[in-house]
């Protein structure tokens, strides 16, 4: 008999069976895992309490934002209709003053002395300029309203510059400035709303005029490419200073200078200009030093897109000066 013979059989370590020390590692590690788990699932609670506060924190700040908008458009919305009510209003006081005044310029009352002449013709020229602001003013309102309809149909660049022509040639009082138009070379027809690229060149030419002492206007019409066009209004006039060329095509600013306190205006008429382009499907821009003039220009379509894809129409780069920004500011 062996020693290992005379030890009984349950005094032996059985092979299956965990001895106390690894029995208790094995608790160790499940209570370990489970606090792990614990903290772990606190944590998470405490995330999605925090994701749920926020969302909440979202909804209530898109709620004021719908709120605020709303009350936005509505603001819009009357100053529209105050904008369209006075200028309405204000055109039949308008045509009053205007017609007595061709009468008594006509001389259908009689003679005038030149005294009486002078005063006669300022009052019509203030009435013009009245006439002209109440125009810009009720344009606007149409325009924010989204009461403006394009009518697009073909029509000729040398009829549209000889219809231009004409109608600056009762204005042109200064010997030392002249309006000439190039001949459209290489464009032939646009299929677009003929009175708001009109507009929108009358109201370039109107500024450039009134802001060229001296030198020339010139008016001229390129292709850039096969499906646009661009519409040029240059100028020697007194120019535009750099810092204020991000505010040539905001709503009712003018730039501050000798000749803008001459002559005045709305502050519209490049502004109108710029959300008649984009609403042709086209875009707006200048070039301007001081001294030396301006270039007004407006590139657009030859063909009008749809109304859905007309505000949207792709632009450039921006160009050296901004193309956002007064109205009848100047443009030379």
């Amino acid at each position: 008999m062996t020693a290992q013979d005379a030890i009984p059989d349950h005094a032996m370590p059985h092979p299956s069976e965990p001895s106390p020390t690894a029995t208790s590692d094995a608790s160790d590690d499940v209570a370990a895992l489970r606090a792990a788990l614990e903290a772990r699932t606190q944590e998470v609670e405490a995330l999605r309490a925090e994701i749920e506060e926020t969302n909440r924190g979202v909804v209530a700040l898109y709620s004021e934002l719908d709120i605020q908008a709303e009350k936005l458009r509505h603001a819009t919305e009357l100053k529209s209709r105050f904008l369209a009510y006075m200028s309405h209003e204000f055109r039949t006081p308008i045509v009053a003053i205007q017609s007595i005044t061709r009468l008594l310029m006509d001389r259908v009352d009689g003679p005038l002395t030149p005294e009486q002449e002078k005063q006669v013709g300022f009052v019509r020229d203030t009435a013009a300029e009245f006439s002209e602001m109440v125009n810009d003013l009720l344009d606007l309102a149409r325009l924010e309203a989204g009461r403006v309809e394009v009518s697009p149909a073909w029509f000729d660049m040398v009829a549209l510059f000889d219809a231009l022509r004409g109608m600056f040639k009762p204005v042109l009082t200064n010997p030392d400035v002249s309006l000439i138009f190039e001949e459209p070379h290489g464009v032939s027809k646009l299929f677009s709303d003929n009175r708001k690229v009109s507009q929108i060149l009358r109201n370039y030419i109107s500024n450039a005029l009134k802001f060229t002492p001296s030198g020339e206007v010139r008016v001229s019409a390129t292709c850039d490419t096969p499906d646009t066009i661009t519409f040029s209004v240059r100028d020697t006039g007194i120019g535009i200073p750099p810092a204020s060329h991000g505010e040539v095509f905001q709503d009712f600013v003018q730039i501050d200078s000798p000749l803008q306190r001459r002559y005045r205006g709305s502050g519209l008429g490049l502004a109108l200009s710029k959300r008649l382009a984009e609403l042709l499907g086209g875009y707006v821009g200048f070039e301007s030093e001081v001294g030396v003039g301006s270039r007004f220009y407006v590139t657009l379509p030859t063909t009008y897109p749809s109304q859905a894809t007309a505000p949207n129409a792709s632009r450039p780069a921006a160009s050296a000066a901004p193309a956002t920004g007064s109205g009848d500011d100047h443009a030379g």
